[in-house]
């Protein structure tokens, strides 16, 4: 586990109209702000990231399809400074992840739906305030490939 990174199990509420699915509320242990909530989509086999960001913090709960989340811990003065953590999170498996500032993430979306993730984060864009990577280069020790066990 990567220090400052929190998972917490969402709720899902069905009944015959549908569905409610909870993410985040102001009155939750590890709420800490309110900057703004935006929502991505990825075909399948996509990848997005890396992203590192200076100044916010990422609040991920994917509420269609599947990705598998990576994090790198990029701060020099963390604990767990140069791991690793990946993250199956969506529909079947619906969770929060909290992203700490310094911690690279990247996502590619598996199976055979779009995936649609929704984050709030704790500041509105800055265009500056991210730093981006090649999801393929090496700047993450990661290989996206399907591990076969």
């Amino acid at each position: 586990m990567i220090d400052g990174v929190k998972i917490i199990p969402l709720r899902k509420i069905p009944d015959e109209r549908g569905m409610i699915m909870h993410m985040l509320r102001c009155d939750a242990p590890h709420f800490e702000q309110f900057g703004e909530i935006y929502f991505s989509t990825a075909y399948p086999g996509v990848i997005k990231g890396w992203h590192e960001h200076t100044q916010q913090v990422q609040n991920y709960a994917v509420i269609q399809g599947m990705i598998k989340l990576v994090l790198y811990d990029n701060r020099e003065n963390s604990p767990t400074h140069k791991e690793l953590m990946e993250i199956f999170i969506g529909e079947d498996n619906y969770q929060l992840v909290r992203i700490p500032v310094g911690v690279i993430n990247g996502y590619k979306v598996i199976g055979i739906k779009e995936a649609m993730v929704a984050n709030c984060a704790t500041l509105p864009h800055i265009p500056d305030e991210m730093l981006r990577y090649d999801p393929l280069g090496d700047k993450v020790p990661y290989k996206w490939d399907i591990v076969f066990k």
